[in-house]
């Protein structure tokens, strides 16, 4: 059959559906690049925001079209899937299937037995740890791939679906996430991205904090840096309650492990961390950021972070404390929220207070912080010398393309005739926006 799949929300997603393609693959269908060629559209599905689940229902409601044209069967997969797969079935008629988080190994033996008019919910929980990587043969000549190295969240930050749809922390095996990542080196990757919802806690059991010099996911890095043919290990999402001096020092000296660390701080407010179960302060997230930039130097490393604003209660003296803390780590980029309650986590208990307008504006003030501090963050490399890893032809124009440096900085160039996706180059920045740097090739 030939089958597409739309990914919504996380890289987290990005992977699964990564993973589902391959396992498709090897059983000899034919994964295609729109639904209008497709026997099996799935969507792979998102619950943490409520747009994005209303994105995917809308979606499954504009592909009813297709049916008018051809038998096609339709599928939800992901974070939706496995809080409202069972409501979905049974409230969307033409929806064929649901699989949720722990069972995407199931959909090869789902999309076999498909038949007109077929319902299956496929959502229970597992205990498995070790999902399969991906096959190399099916990379289509990629040069990065992301590597799952543990799944589900134990913290219940009170505004969080995670942990109910994604279950507790499971970390795979230090063994296989080595052979995973030397497969993938040998299939032409040189540069891994390493996923977990709580990714800093990989390794520690039942979900506790690491003890003074202790860190399974720094011994994991340095570990992976020493593969041959890897040359880049980013990761994402650490919780910065695990942030430790083991782990800085790992970023710091290890070479391979790139200085772009994503950071998710949600509020400056310690009133409001604690309200949203999140067991650190805002002195001692600071404490963390200016660690990593003095044992990195200050402009050796980035930051990004995620910020919800409007949470229940949230005053404007709480919204001035995410500001200077904003305007203190001087981040790239932020992926900045409105908050909205989530069924069945605590916040939703708690009276929405916050007016969407005042919402829209906070979100505006700290978009406009944003702009000003990267705008000066990607100023300072002008005149630089950068090395890129290419990664092709620019979106906006076919002539230049595109690369990222270490600290993940975009970079568009005018390239020459040789130069492949995966190739190392390096490039002259003469100008820069608050996103993007322009250079020429050395």
């Amino acid at each position: 059959m030939k089958i597409f799949i739309k990914t919504y929300g996380c890289q987290m997603n990005e992977r699964d559906s990564e993973a589902a393609e391959a396992m498709l693959s090897a059983e000899g269908h034919e994964i295609v690049g729109s639904e209008n060629e497709a026997d099996v559209v799935i969507l792979n599905t998102c619950s943490v925001r409520d747009q994005a689940e209303r994105k995917a229902i809308g979606k499954t409601g504009i592909m009813k079209g297709l049916l008018g044209v051809r038998q096609v069967y339709f599928g939800i997969m992901g974070c939706m899937a496995q809080s409202r797969g069972e409501e979905l079935l049974k409230t969307i008629p033409h929806l064929n299937f649901a699989v949720g988080t722990d069972r995407i190994n199931e959909l090869p033996v789902i999309v076999a037995n498909l038949h007109p008019g077929c319902k299956c919910l496929c959502v229970e929980p597992d205990t498995i740890c070790d999902a399969r990587g991906l096959d190399s043969h099916c990379l289509k000549g990629n040069f990065k791939a992301y590597i799952t190295v543990m799944r589900g969240c134990n913290r219940f930050c009170s505004y969080c679906i995670v942990p109910f749809v994604r279950g507790r922390e499971r970390s795979r095996s230090p063994e296989s996430i080595l052979e995973e990542a030397r497969s993938l080196a040998a299939a032409g990757v040189c540069e891994i991205m390493l996923l977990g919802q709580n990714v800093a806690a990989y390794g520690l059991e039942n979900g506790r904090f690491p003890k003074e010099g202790e860190s399974p996911f720094a011994d994991l890095l340095e570990k992976l840096a020493e593969i041959d043919g890897i040359r880049r290990i980013r990761f994402t999402s650490p919780h910065p309650a695990f942030f430790n001096d083991r782990l800085i020092d790992c970023i710091a000296h290890t070479p391979k492990v790139c200085k772009a660390i994503h950071l998710p701080l949600q509020s400056g407010s310690d009133r409001i961390l604690k309200l949203m179960n999140r067991p650190y302060t805002r002195d001692e997230y600071l404490s963390i950021v200016r660690r990593l930039k003095e044992r990195c130097g200050e402009k050796n490393i980035a930051f990004s972070t995620d910020i919800i604003v409007g949470f229940p209660g949230e005053t404007e003296e709480d919204f001035q404390e995410t500001v200077k803390v904003m305007e203190e780590v001087r981040y790239d980029l932020a992926f900045i929220f409105k908050y909205s309650p989530r069924k069945g986590t605590r916040s939703s208990l708690i009276p929405d207070d916050v007016p969407q307008e005042e919402k829209e504006r906070r979100n505006q003030v700290l978009l406009q912080v944003l702009e000003k501090e990267s705008a000066t963050g990607n100023a300072r490399f002008e005149g630089e010398i950068l090395e890129l890893i290419a990664e092709g032809p620019s979106k906006r124009n076919p002539a230049r393309w595109c690369g990222r440096t270490e600290l993940n900085k975009l970079a568009v160039f005018t390239p020459h005739r040789e130069i492949r996706p995966g190739d190392t180059v390096k490039v002259r920045i003469v100008r820069s926006t608050p996103l993007t740097l322009f250079g020429e090739l050395c």
